[in-house]
């Protein structure tokens, strides 16, 4: 493991002349795949390549809340299936809109409502490893919801958000690779 630290450690030096931004931003990618001073937990519900039937563009994102999935459509009857966590009870909800922004290690500033149940959270959190909206966050609408990455991956498969869509770091950072701002998105309960 120290020959490991030491490789990411040398990476974010080489990288000092670009800016402290860009060497966290590496150093965050690096610790996700593996290359870490700690291990990353595994994936509760691994992602897979399903038949989908439908009639459904390539890029869509179906989201089934019932089953704790996402489905992103690929064509010829096919879609990538990720395991999500969901909105808990009193928190779900359906519709359908588009993605208007994707941010690598977005900033979380939670909203007045958590704020009003959760009084202890804090005010505004840098991105990073461990601010829970994970290594990359896709906006959807002028909700205040979000498909993002979690650094709790014990939640996936679960009822446990505030209504956003929760992914384990690796699934989210390949679905953002994949899907464009624009993407429709439908939610499904």
């Amino acid at each position: 493991m120290r020959i490991l630290s030491a490789v990411a450690a040398a990476a974010v030096l080489s990288f000092a002349g670009t800016g402290l931004a860009m060497a966290n931003d590496l150093l965050g990618d690096i610790m996700l795949r593996g290359q870490s001073f700690y291990a990353q937990p595994a994936n509760p519900v691994p992602r897979s390549t399903v038949m989908f039937p439908g009639d459904h563009k390539p890029g869509t994102i179906v989201i089934s809340t019932r089953e704790r999935r996402l489905y992103l459509v690929i064509g010829n009857g096919q879609a990538i299936r990720y395991g999500i966590g969901v909105g808990r009870d009193g928190f779900r909800w359906s519709g359908v809109h588009r993605v208007t922004a994707k941010k690598e290690w977005p900033s979380w500033t939670p909203p007045a409502q958590m704020l009003r149940r959760r009084p202890d959270l804090p005010r505004f959190m840098k991105g990073g490893p461990d601010n829970p909206l994970g290594a990359r966050a896709l906006y959807l609408g002028s909700t205040l919801y979000r498909i993002h990455g979690s650094n709790e991956p014990e939640t996936i498969g679960q009822a446990v958000s505030s209504g956003c869509f929760r992914m384990v770091n690796d699934d989210v950072i390949d679905l953002y690779n994949r899907v464009n701002v624009g993407a429709t998105v439908i939610v499904r309960n």
